[in-house]
């Protein structure tokens, strides 16, 4: 498990986009986000960096 800094994120709409942008590449991933402290915990066989690559893609900056 790890954590991220995402940026941007302020509703529940940009939640699925960051979970759906994860399990696209890992299904079985478990996302977890929290609006107030902007920070992604993955529960995920991606690698962080491929993680990380995924969310910016995505739309949402990400800082470790």
């Amino acid at each position: 498990m790890f954590t991220l800094k995402v940026s941007g994120m302020t509703c529940g709409g940009c939640i699925n986009a960051v979970t759906r942008a994860i399990q696209a590449q890992d299904p079985q991933a478990k996302v977890q986000a929290d609006l107030a402290t902007q920070v992604v915990s993955l529960e995920t066989s991606l690698s962080l960096d491929l993680a990380a690559e995924l969310i910016t893609d995505a739309g949402f900056p990400v800082s470790q």
